[in-house]
Parts: C-alpha cells; sequence; structure tokens
C-alpha cells in the first residue's frame, strides 16, 4: 500500500476513534456561552480534547502494549485498579449518555415517550449486539463518521454567513480554565488510554518493520486525526458563539446542536442529522459493552460466561443512568471526571517523555502527587464537601480554577529527577 494512503488511513481511523457523537453536544454549548470570548475557550479544550488524547496514541505506540501497561511503573495493583475504575466510569456514563442524547435527539422531538422506555429498547440492542459481536457496528462506523463530518461542516460553514452576527458576551469567568474542564466531558483522554492499542494493533504495518517506522506513521497519523478533531470542534464552538443570541439562557446541550442543525439545514437536514448522530451513538455504546467485557473476559480466564454478565450488567446500567436527561449525566459524570482525569493525564504525559525522566520513583511520586492536590477538586463537586473543598482551594496554586494539581505534579516531577540532572551535571564537570 502507498505509504502516504497508508497515513491517510490510520488518520482517518484515529478521528473516528475520537469523534463520539456524543461529544458533539459539547463545541456549540461552549460556543454559545463563551460568545466573544469563544476562541481563548477553544484553545482551553484543544489541550484536554485534542491534544492529551492524541498523546495517548503516541504513548501507546511507545508502549505497544495494553491499559495494564500506561500504570504499571506505579505498581501492579494501583494499575489494576485504574483499569478497574477506567472501565467502569467507561459503562457508567459516556455509555448510557450516548442512549440519553439519542432520545433528545431522534426520539423526543417525533415521540412523546418516556426516556426510560428508549433506554431499555436501545440497551437491550446493545446488549444483543455486544454478544454476537456483529460486524454490522463495524460498518455501519466507517460510514457514519464521513456523513456526520460532512454535514457538520455544512451546519459551519453556513453558520458563517446566515448567523446573526452579534456575538454575546461570555458568561464564564475564566474562559480558558473552562474550555480546559470542559475536555474532561469528552473522555477522549479515556478513550485514548482505553481503545488506543486496538487502533494501533489493527493499523496496516506491513511496510513498516522497525519501531521509528511505526512511530512516525502514528505521529503523522495522529496530526491528521488532531486537525479535523481541531476543525470540527473549533467550528461548532464558533457556530454556537455566532448564534449565541438565538439560544434561550436554560436552554440544553442537546436543544442546542438541534437548533443550531435547523437554523442552517432546515428541518430535513436535522431530522437527518437526529439519526444519523442516534446510530454513531448505538456503535459508540456496543464498543464501550463490548471492551468491558473484553476486559473482564480475560482477568477471569477467557471465561464466556464472564463477558456475557458483564455486557448484561453493564447494559443494566446503562438503561438506569440512560434514562436521565443528558445534562444530568454531563453534572453526574464531573466527580468521577475531577478524580481520574489528573491521573490519565499525568500517566499519558509521562508514558510519553524519554525513559531517562521516567523512573518508577519519578512515576510513584507524580502520580501520588497528582492524586493528593486533585482531592479538593473531586470534592468540590460532591454536597456537603463544598466548604471544605473551597478552603482547601484557596491554599493551593490554581486550586480556585479546579487544577490544583498541575504544579504540584510538576515540581515532584523535577525533584524526582534532581538524581538525573545531578549526574549530568557532574559528567560535565
Amino acid at each position: 500500500m502507498n505509504k502516504t494512503k497508508e497515513i491517510w488511513i490510520a488518520g482517518f481511523a484515529l478521528f473516528s476513534l475520537f469523534f463520539g457523537a456524543g461529544n458533539l453536544i459539547l463545541p456549540p454549548s461552549l460556543g454559545a456561552k463563551s460568545g466573544a470570548d469563544w476562541f481563548i475557550v477553544v484553545l482551553g479544550f484543544i489541550i484536554t480534547g485534542i491534544a492529551i488524547p492524541i498523546l495517548a496514541i503516541f504513548a501507546h505506540a511507545k508502549l505497544q502494549g495494553t491499559l495494564y501497561d500506561f500504570g504499571k511503573k506505579v505498581s501492579p495493583i494501583f494499575s489494576t485498579v485504574f483499569c478497574f475504575l477506567i472501565y467502569v466510569i467507561a459503562f457508567a456514563i459516556p455509555s448510557p449518555r450516548t442512549a440519553a442524547v439519542t432520545h433528545e435527539m431522534a426520539i423526543q422531538p417525533f415521540f412523546n415517550s418516556s426516556p426510560l422506555i428508549t433506554s431499555i429498547v436501545y440497551f437491550v440492542l446493545v446488549f444483543l449486539f455486544a454478544i454476537n459481536r456483529t460486524k454490522i457496528i463495524s460498518l455501519i462506523g466507517q460510514f457514519l463518521t464521513p456523513i456526520i463530518v460532512i454535514i457538520l461542516l455544512v451546519i459551519i460553514s453556513i453558520s458563517f454567513f446566515v448567523a446573526p452576527g452579534t456575538l454575546q458576551a461570555s458568561t464564564f469567568k475564566n474562559p480558558f480554565v473552562d474550555g480546559i474542564l470542559e475536555g474532561y466531558q469528552t473522555f477522549d483522554a479515556i478513550a485514548g488510554v482505553v481503545v488506543g492499542a486496538v487502533i494501533i494493533i489493527s493499523l496496516n504495518y506491513s511496510n513498516h518493520t522497525t519501531f521509528f517506522e511505526k512511530r512516525k506513521l502514528i505521529r503523522k497519523a495522529g496530526f491528521i486525526a488532531g486537525t479535523g478533531l481541531f476543525l470540527i470542534y473549533g467550528g461548532l464552538i464558533l457556530s454556537g458563539a455566532l448564534f449565541s443570541s438565538t439560544f434561550a439562557e436554560s436552554i440544553s446541550r442537546t436543544a442546542i446542536l438541534s437548533s443550531l442543525s435547523t437554523q442552517t439545514l432546515g428541518s430535513f437536514g436535522t431530522t437527518f442529522l437526529s439519526i444519523l448522530v442516534a446510530l454513531a451513538c448505538f456503535t459508540t455504546a456496543v464498543g464501550i459493552v463490548t471492551g468491558t467485557a473484553d476486559y473482564i473476559k480475560g482477568i477471569c480466564h477467557n471465561s464466556k460466561t464472564a463477558f456475557v454478565s458483564t455486557a448484561a450488567f453493564a447494559s443494566i446500567v446503562g438503561v438506569i443512568v440512560g434514562s436521565y436527561q443528558v445534562d444530568f449525566i454531563i453534572t453526574l459524570a464531573v466527580p468521577a471526571l475531577m478524580f481520574l482525569y489528573p491521573i490519565t493525564i499525568v500517566l499519558i504525559l509521562l508514558n510519553v517523555l524519554p525513559e531517562k525522566f521516567t523512573s518508577t520513583l519519578v512515576f510513584r511520586s507524580v502520580v501520588l502527587a497528582t492524586f493528593i492536590f486533585s482531592i479538593p477538586d473531586f470534592l468540590g463537586f460532591i454536597p456537603g464537601f463544598k466548604i471544605i473543598a473551597q478552603d482547601l482551594q484557596n491554599l493551593i496554586p490554581l486550586g480556585k480554577f479546579s487544577l490544583g494539581w498541575i504544579l504540584p505534579a510538576l515540581v515532584t516531577f523535577l525533584i524526582a529527577n534532581l538524581p538525573f540532572f545531578g549526574k549530568k551535571t557532574a559528567k560535565r564537570i
């Protein structure tokens, strides 16, 4: 296969990995709230919604292993617990969210039915597809992503010409920080560490036999995927900002996307987009449930019973959580993300860095510092602990922005590497 063609195919594969239909509702909402400060929000959103996930792929390229390998330098017990928490959060939040998005975008506008009914039917189908491992899902996914991307690019392009043109004032106190924290909700960093290995292994490396050649292909493919995500996310944030004056103050995230498509494509375009988004959501849910069941199956010595039981349990959780509104599920996810995302980001960055800077001591100390200083951010979103959390956050640099873990992690990284820098200085002398 032509090398250029192979790179582009790999880039599109990575783009499809991160381009979840549920994530589509976040950028327009960010744009509507940011108004004139939309570009500052984009800069923050890029960090956690694009850069970190792409670095997760680079880390997988370096490790050539599984999710377990991301945390094994800390300890086998830590890595096992980390994997368990990642998978639990995956099937407890982003998977049910796809059902809620499907109901609000594709069912509710046309049928006056209960979201619980939608959630039940949705996850019964998810369970059946997961245990049968049908190829229909992968085939649908291959065609859905390009079609949805084309529709979104049309929406973004038309919005430049038909938007009111008056940008509203931002409702964010710190647009850059809000962009960073909203990027958590994409779950893309978690997606990167969960299924990045699967994508990399599935790439055709027939013409690439060395580690350097494989890494080069992945870096170029990552650049293509990252550029695609930037164009879509950035364009949707800008579109939301351009139409911000047309949205009601209390409008939901899904309603913003629906309104945006209606104002640019008309009612037919909105209906078509809703159906495609619903199908894309479904493929995402099946992928999450199947991936989680595969992980448990591997722990249980390839037990088929463990696979079916896990898929059933994940589907039941999906029915319960998926029956709630999208905005509630997003709010529900915040404490878990504030706890797990900083650790995930740190593990990604440490695994990308050269080995000489990432000894076992560095891994353990940096992860521990990140965990300790992210506790106030986690507690700040739990009722009953907000006052205590705020007092602690006021004592920590960047704490009031829910980013109090960043400087302690960086300082700990530098201190843990002092022996290395000391040896390097001694050699020069």
